[in-house]
């Protein structure tokens, strides 16, 4: 049985053995070495030595990664709420390692998500139990496990640059934003000019 963490760096020249006891340090998930290897052949891109970084996707590491983290997923965030109110709630419920704002990938102003990841397993499971559902600046906050933070995932997904449900709302959110963004640019594009 090997053991893989969600992304573990190593050249790929080194043996079998070698990168095993590595990873197996690294993190305590078991994966098949049928897997680990079938994941070795598809990240060694055109035949180059690299270091690669390996991805899981398998429902079921994914169940395994969520059921050890540490990191909440809190959403449903106003766009006003900072970093230090974040701080403030959710070190309620034990010592807070870190936290990562959502960003507006073309702004990089805040969306209305984060990624809290606490120290210990327990504080972020009295996170989850305390703290989702709560009111932080007016809205009711929605926390959910996560998996791990990885660099690139604190941006918004969506074609506007911030999250995807926030592109088409038709009411009017004021800590939101106002109106989604595609809809106020199909009002900016109707309206006939004032002069």
């Amino acid at each position: 049985m090997v053991y893989l963490s969600l992304a573990v760096q190593f050249p790929l020249s080194l043996p079998y053995l070698q990168i095993s006891k590595q990873i197996h340090s690294a993190a305590h998930i078991p994966v098949s070495k049928e897997l680990f290897l079938f994941t070795l052949q598809h990240t060694n891109v055109f035949g180059k030595e690299q270091d690669a970084y390996v991805r899981l996707g398998s429902k079921k590491l994914q169940e395994k990664f969520l059921k050890i983290s540490s990191t909440l997923y809190v959403g449903n965030l106003s766009f006003y709420t900072t970093e230090e109110q974040i701080q403030e709630l959710f070190s309620k419920c034990g010592d807070v390692k870190r936290i990562v704002m959502g960003l507006d990938k073309i702004k990089k102003t805040p969306c209305g998500f984060c990624f809290v990841e606490y120290y210990t397993r327990a504080d972020a499971e009295h996170a989850m139990r305390f703290i989702n559902g709560t009111r932080l600046d007016d809205r009711i906050v929605r926390t959910d496990w996560d998996a791990g933070f990885k660099e690139g995932r604190q941006y918004g997904r969506g074609k506007t640059g911030g999250q995807v449900r926030d592109e088409y709302r038709t009411d009017y959110d004021v800590g939101r934003g106002g109106f989604g963004k595609i809809i106020q640019m199909q009002k900016a594009n109707h309206q006939p000019a004032v002069y």
